[in-house]
Formats: C-alpha cells, sequence, structure tokens
C-alpha cells in the first residue's frame, strides 16, 4: 500500500505517500530480491498461497514516474474492492497478478467508485472516512481467480482473531521484500466502532500491516470470509508499522457495494 497508510510513531496524522520510480518498484515486486519470505506484513507470518485466488495488486501511476501499490479483493471476474486512497483517474490505475512463469500480467481499469463517505487526509482531520473503493476492469481476471465470501453477519468481539492478507513489505528496512502473498493472525481490540475496528498481534511479536497491505482483505479465519479492507497501521519504536492495524468493516457498507455491482450490471458491465 501507499506511504499514506502509515502513521507516524504515536501520533494522529499520515504520513505523505511513499512514492518510487515505477522500475524499481516493479523489480522489487517481482524481482530476484526476495530475502525473507519467512516474515510478512512486518513481523513473523507465512506465505498463503490457499488465498491466491482472492486477492491482487492495484497499481497507482499518478506519480508519472514513480507509483505506489496496494491490496486488493476479488469481488467478481472484473470487479475488485480496495482502499480508496489507492487510486486516481481509471487511466492511471491498473490491476495487476503473477502470471506463468512469475511474469506480470496487467489489467487496465475501466471505471472507479469511490465511497461517498471517504474523507481523504481524513488521519489529519480526526474524522471518519470510510476509505474504500471498487475497480472494473476492461476485461476479466483469468479463471483461477474466484471472488471472496461478503458477508454482514459476522459477529465482532473484543479479542476475536481475524486473518490479515497483503503484498506489502515484510521489512521497513530491507528492501526487495514486497510482492509476496502473505497472512497472519491478528486480535480485535477495543472500543467498538460501526465503521473501523483495530487489531493488534496478540503475541506481542511485531506482526502488522505495512505499505504494500493497504486495501488487502482481513478475513474470518478459516474461509475467505471479507470482514474488513485495510488501510492504515501504526508502529513503535520510530517505526510505522507492526504495533496497530486499522481497517474498514465491508459489512455495513455491502449496501453501496450491491448498489454499484447492480449499476455496473445493469450497463453489462460486471462479468459473469
Amino acid at each position: 500500500m501507499r506511504g499514506y497508510f502509515r502513521f507516524a510513531s504515536f501520533a494522529k496524522s499520515f504520513l505523505p505517500a511513499r512514492r518510487v520510480g515505477l522500475g524499481i518498484l516493479l523489480t522489487c515486486l517481482f524481482g530476484l530480491g526476495f530475502t525473507a519470505l519467512a516474515f510478512a506484513l512486518v513481523g513473523p507470518a507465512r506465505l498463503a498461497p490457499e488465498v491466491v485466488p482472492y486477492v491482487v495488486m492495484v497499481l497507482d501511476r499518478s506519480g508519472g514516474d514513480d507509483a505506489s501499490y496496494c491490496s486488493a479483493s476479488v469481488i467478481a471476474p472484473d470487479i475488485v474492492l480496495t482502499a480508496a486512497h489507492c487510486v486516481s483517474a481509471p487511466s492511471d490505475t491498473q490491476v495487476f497478478i503473477r502470471g506463468s512463469e512469475g511474469k506480470l500480467v496487467f489489467f487496465d481499469v475501466a471505471s472507479i467508485a469511490i465511497h461517498p463517505g471517504y474523507k481523504p487526509n481524513s488521519g489529519q482531520q480526526d474524522s471518519v472516512s470510510i476509505d474504500l473503493a471498487l475497480l472494473r476492469l476492461a476485461k476479466p481476471l483469468s479463471p483461477e481467480f474466484k471472488p471472496v465470501e461478503l458477508t454482514d453477519s459476522f459477529q465482532m468481539k473484543t479479542g476475536q482473531p481475524l486473518r490479515i492478507v497483503g503484498f506489502g513489505i515484510a521489512d521497513e528496512v530491507e528492501r526487495g521484500t514486497p510482492g509476496i502473498l502473505r497472512t497472519g493472525v491478528l486480535a480485535m481490540i477495543g472500543p467498538k466502532s460501526q465503521v473501523y475496528i483495530k487489531l493488534t498481534d496478540p503475541e506481542g511479536t511485531g506482526l502488522g500491516a505495512c505499505t504494500g497491505d493497504s486495501g488487502g482483505p482481513v478475513f474470518a479465519v478459516g474461509r475467505p470470509a471479507l470482514v474488513a479492507v485495510t488501510i492504515r497501521a501504526k508502529g513503535n519504536y520510530g517505526y510505522s508499522c507492526g504495533a496497530l492495524t486499522e481497517a474498514v468493516l465491508t459489512g455495513p457498507q455491502l449496501p453501496w457495494i450491491r448498489k454499484i455491482l447492480q449499476l455496473w450490471r445493469a450497463t453489462g458491465s460486471v462479468a459473469q
């Protein structure tokens, strides 16, 4: 995810988006420099081959020669859900996957729907922002990709274990760690909210989301049921990740998601 995801340590405001050269970014994402595959997000985690069909990456080229990336959930063969701060105009936004033999496969974005409750830079304003965006692709994903399960009946409680998934960096200092899908289990902490959930590592090992994980799914443990979308994180000891992960609940936003899907189906744009 983009640097916008990240909090300064113990600060209320967001850091500016961190962008890197497009060539450098793609080399890091799918190059040969993966030296810490046993670690993920940040902190200890594991590779997640079982959820590969449900998660893709989003590339934002609006910075010209610079670019940023996020994770996203597959909602339909040509629809993905990510964080609103991860996207720009459709012409500057692409979805991409690792294809056969590790090659990158890019999908153009035909249209984008931003949740009407999204407020850019809301972290600086201390206001509620529903940081969600739906992307309609110009062509469907390949057949091995599957839609996540959408649910509004998941019961949330303090201590509830949830599974975070993303393509983000595994180490804030070591380059060459992003681009491999990884997962870890975090626990929900209070207070309860109708919009957000806050997650932390119950083992205290520093596991949490980081740059590149924004827009990625938070699943129920044991099945690909979408509970929330990761949007930002906080860290300790001068770092920006690994202490607290925050996500937007998707259950309360299902009416909006379904409304957009119906609209796009009505125009014949959602693959069946």
